[in-house]
């Protein structure tokens, strides 16, 4: 069946939605027609109420190898802009939107990153709830190194918050390649599994999200991203607030009740 995303492939398993990056003879670059696909594919999942978790991975032997440098950064512009003035309109316009619109996915998302995770390819691996690499994979970000530019597409943000400013730093500037063991040892990715036991365990996590209140996932990460800015008085305030609205829905109630019958809970799909 032909997909209706260029360079991406979307596929079901009941309520899970498996998202692939599909352009292994060149890495899976980021490139213009996998960002207008991406963006398109996410908007639908987005708006499908029968999709309770998403897996992303990528096809071949890289999750994703960031920008497609052969792409034609460098040519000349209709408009005569630079390539830096034409590569930062088109991370304000589309590449930037991606990783937010991931972040803003009404559902889990489980990255599980099948190779390397290069560049700005970073970014979209580290965007998930979830992370699970392989093995053989490993993360790298030739940025500053190779090419004299800050890593972007999100990479400094989850590297920062993720690592710390210190291994953060030491990895851009040696430009060293980060293996999936070390960095499930050091808190980059949830686990590092065997190859062949990667996508098999991705789905498991992923229907297992399936099952969780429906703004679980959103409620999760916007309380995160609060406490990393937030005094501990503004966090616990915050805390209190969405308790406030939470503690009143359907799925608390229904959570209270499994619990005292010793049950799983069953809280409704998406709305």
């Amino acid at each position: 069946m032909t997909s209706p995303y260029a360079e991406l492939q979307l596929a079901r398993d009941g309520d899970v939605a498996i998202l692939t990056l599909d352009n292994p003879a060149r890495l899976n670059p980021i490139s213009a027609t996998l960002q207008a696909s991406l963006l398109r594919a996410i908007a639908d999942l987005a708006a499908d109420t029968s999709v309770r978790a998403l897996v992303l991975t990528g096809a071949g032997r890289a999750f994703c190898s960031g920008a497609d440098l052969a792409g034609g950064i460098s040519t000349p512009d209709p408009q005569g802009r630079s390539p830096g003035n034409r590569a930062a309109d088109a991370m304000h316009a589309v590449t930037n939107r991606i990783v937010l619109d991931l972040r803003a996915l009404p559902m889990p998302v489980v990255c599980a990153i099948n190779g390397v995770a290069a560049g700005g390819g970073l970014g979209l691996a580290l965007a998930g709830d979830v992370v699970l690499a392989a093995r053989s994979a490993y993360f790298y970000l030739p940025f500053m190194a190779k090419l004299g530019i800050v890593p972007d597409v999100g990479s400094t943000w989850f590297y920062q918050r993720l690592l710390g400013s210190g291994r953060a730093t030491a990895l851009t500037l040696l430009g060293d390649k980060l293996p999936a063991e070390k960095a499930a040892a050091w808190g980059l990715v949830w686990d590092c599994v065997d190859d062949a036991e990667l996508l098999p365990r991705a789905l498991a996590t992923a229907r297992q999200l399936a099952t969780l209140p429906a703004h679980a996932a959103l409620e999760t990460r916007r309380a995160y991203d609060a406490a990393a800015t937030s005094t501990l008085a503004d966090q616990l305030a915050y805390e209190a607030e969405r308790q406030r609205v939470l503690i009143d829905k359907p799925e608390f109630a229904e959570g209270v009740a499994a619990f005292l019958a010793k049950r799983t809970p069953a809280f409704p799909p998406r709305a």
